[in-house]
């Protein structure tokens, strides 16, 4: 008999491990934590996820909880400050993207959007359950990433291609990328609405 095992991407590190555990692939439907881990998903292009995992809680340090009426008000002086700031990735473009992508948000609240119900439109409120048997089979990018990509750039968002979104969508559960022999592919496929 062969015994259930988690997803091969998140080896042995703790603190992987317990975010694959625990967060990676639930429904995740708060506009806040959506707007946090989007951008935090921007920061990974060109690290490994792990990086950015480690640094997370230096984010939201630096980034006042990711709280976008607060970020849109960043001066010169405070982007300088974040340049310095050895608890994030120090790079200009990835700082001043989560400025942008809080502009962004704001501007679709202001609108009367959503910004949880716009992102899961992209997937009709539902979370694809996917039946992937190994890690090969799963896709680094979806026609529905793709259209959600061209919305968000089109809403002002930047850093979030189509490979950097369905990272996202995997994360917040809107697609269920667990193996079907990971025991947590189970649990999230009961936590979809």
């Amino acid at each position: 008999m062969t015994h259930p095992e988690r997803c091969p991407w998140c080896g042995t590190d703790p603190l992987y491990v317990h975010y694959h555990d625990t967060v990676w692939g639930r429904p995740e439907y708060n506009d806040l934590a959506l707007f946090e881990k989007l951008c935090l998903d921007g920061q990974q292009a060109g690290l490994s996820w792990l990086t950015i995992l480690r640094k997370q809680q230096g984010y939201r340090e630096a980034y006042d909880d990711f709280d976008p009426e607060k970020i849109v008000r960043y001066k010169d002086d405070k982007i300088a400050e974040l340049m310095t700031n050895p608890a994030i990735v120090r790079n200009r473009l990835k700082v001043n993207s989560i400025i942008r992508n809080a502009r962004g948000f704001l501007d679709l609240r202001e609108k009367g959007v959503c910004f949880s119900e716009f992102l899961w439109s992209f997937v009709d409120g539902q979370p694809i359950q996917n039946q992937w048997q190994n890690f090969d089979q799963v896709p680094v990018s979806t026609p529905e990433s793709e259209a959600m990509s061209r919305e968000l750039k089109r809403a002002g968002f930047n850093f979030v291609g189509p490979t950097i979104v369905y990272a996202f969508m995997q994360a917040t559960g809107m697609v269920n990328d667990h193996l079907v022999n990971c025991p947590q592919h189970r649990e999230c496929h009961s936590l979809g609405k």
